[in-house]
C-alpha cells in the first residue's frame, strides 16, 4: 500500500481520543507485513515491533517510536426536546471553526448532522461582534427527540465530516493529519527498514489519547522501557500570517526539536544522518516540555533519552490540515537510517551528556 493510501485512510477514519479502536484494524493489516509482532495494550495503543539483527537478544537495544492515532472531536451532552443536539469538545478544538459544519455523530449507527449559525439578518450588533460559546451551538440532525434517542445516547463521539483530497503537486488536505501523518510516518519507515540492517528492536506505537494529555505514551513507554523514544508529531507549517522563525517550511523536510524535552547527543546525531543522506531538516526550539508524546516518553520510570520529529502542518486542529507527502516520506528516511545507524557499540556514547 502507498504511504498516501494509507494516510487517506486514517484521515478518512474516526477515531476521537478514548474512541481510537475504530483505527485498529486499518493500522494492524498496514503495519503487519512489514512487522514481526503486533500487541494492542489494555489502554488501547497499538505496538507493531520489528526485530533487530543483533544475534545476542538480550543485548539488542530498544527503540520507540510514537505516533499518535487519535483526533480531537466532540461528544454528546445532551438531546434537547426538540431533536437537537447539545456538545462539548474533546481536545483542542477551536469554536470558532464549528460554525456550518457538517458533522458524524457515531451513535448506534453513523448519522449525519451539522452545527447551524443563527442568520445575520437576525442577530443584533452585539451578537455580529462575538464569537459564539460551544454552549450556545447545537447539532441539527433532523430527527425528533424520540427518534434521535433511538439511534444516540449521551457520551458518543462527533467527528467533523470531512473528505481527504489532494491539493496541487505533493500537498494533500484533510481532517485529523495531526497526527494520523505521523503513524503514516512510521509505516512508511517500517518499509525503508526492511532493505537495511539494524541492530535495535523497533517498537512503532500508534498512542491513544494524545490530545487529552499523552496518556497513550505514558503507558506504552513505561512497559516498553526502550533505550530511545522517538515522537513524531506536526509542527506548524509556514503561512502568510505566522513569524517566520516560529513555523516549519512547508516541503523542506521534517524539524528537528531543539530544547530541554530533547536529548542533545541524539538530536545531533539525527541531524548528522540527515546531513550525510542529503535528507532536508529543519530545526524548532521548544525551550520548555513540547506538547506531544515526548513530553510523557522523556520523563518515565528513571527517564528515556529522547527525540521530537515534527511534521510541517498548517492550519492545525481545524478539518482542513494541509501536509506536504514529500515531508512525510523525509520523516521516514530520516527515521531509518537513524535507527540503522544505531548499533550496541556505539549507544553509550550517544547517550552520554
Amino acid at each position: 500500500m502507498e504511504m498516501s493510501q494509507f494516510i487517506e485512510i486514517l484521515s478518512n477514519s474516526h477515531g476521537v481520543s478514548g474512541y481510537e479502536y475504530n483505527l485498529k484494524d486499518s493500522i494492524v493489516e498496514a503495519f503487519k507485513p512489514y512487522t514481526d509482532e503486533i500487541q494492542v495494550d489494555k489502554l488501547g495503543n497499538i505496538i507493531a515491533i520489528k526485530k533487530g539483527t543483533s544475534k545476542d537478544r538480550n543485548k539488542r537495544s530498544k527503540i520507540m517510536i510514537a505516533g499518535h492515532m487519535d483526533e480531537i472531536g466532540l461528544i454528546v451532552t445532551a438531546i434537547e426536546d426538540d431533536g437537537f443536539l447539545r456538545f462539548s469538545k474533546i481536545g483542542g478544538i477551536d469554536p470558532r471553526t464549528l460554525l456550518g459544519q457538517e458533522v458524524i455523530v457515531h451513535g448506534k449507527k453513523d448519522i449525519f448532522g451539522v452545527i447551524g449559525a443563527k442568520p445575520p439578518h437576525l442577530q443584533d450588533e452585539s451578537e455580529k461582534n462575538k464569537a459564539v460559546k460551544m454552549e450556545d451551538m447545537s447539532i441539527d440532525v433532523g430527527y425528533s427527540k424520540e427518534e434521535v434517542k433511538k439511534l444516540v445516547t449521551i457520551g458518543d463521539s462527533i467527528t467533523i465530516r470531512r473528505i481527504f483530497k489532494h491539493l496541487q503537486g505533493s500537498r494533500v488536505t484533510g481532517k485529523a493529519l495531526d497526527d494520523k501523518t505521523g503513524v503514516a510516518a512510521m509505516y512508511e519507515c517500517a518499509k525503508e527498514l526492511s532493505n537495511l540492517n539494524h541492530e535495535a528492536d523497533v517498537y512503532f506505537v500508534s498512542t491513544v489519547q494524545e490530545e487529552v494529555g499523552t496518556r497513550g505514551a505514558i503507558t506504552s513507554t513505561y512497559n516498553i522501557n526502550p533505550d530511545i523514544g522517538i515522537a513524531i508529531d506536526v509542527g506548524f507549517g509556514s503561512t502568510p500570517e505566522l513569524p517566520e522563525e516560529d513555523v516549519l517550511d512547508m516541503g523542506k523536510g521534517p524539524g528537528i526539536t531543539i530544547g530541554g524535552n530533547i536529548h542533545s547527543g541524539l538530536r545531533k546525531k539525527l541531524a548528522d544522518i540527515g546531513n550525510e543522506y542529503n535528507i532536508p531538516i529543519q530545526y524548532e526550539v521548544c525551550p520548555g516540555p513540547t506538547g506531544t508524546d515526548a513530553r510523557s516518553i522523556q520523563i518515565t520510570r528513571s527517564g528515556i533519552p529522547t527525540l521530537c520529529i515534527s511534521i510541517p502542518l498548517r492550519y492545525m486542529h481545524t478539518s482542513v490540515e494541509v501536509i506536504d507527502l514529500n515531508d512525510v516520506k523525509n520523516t521516514a528516511k530520516l527515521l531509518a537510517f537513524f535507527i540503522a545507524a544505531i548499533s550496541n557499540e556505539n549507544l553509550e556514547g550517544l547517550l552520554c551528556y
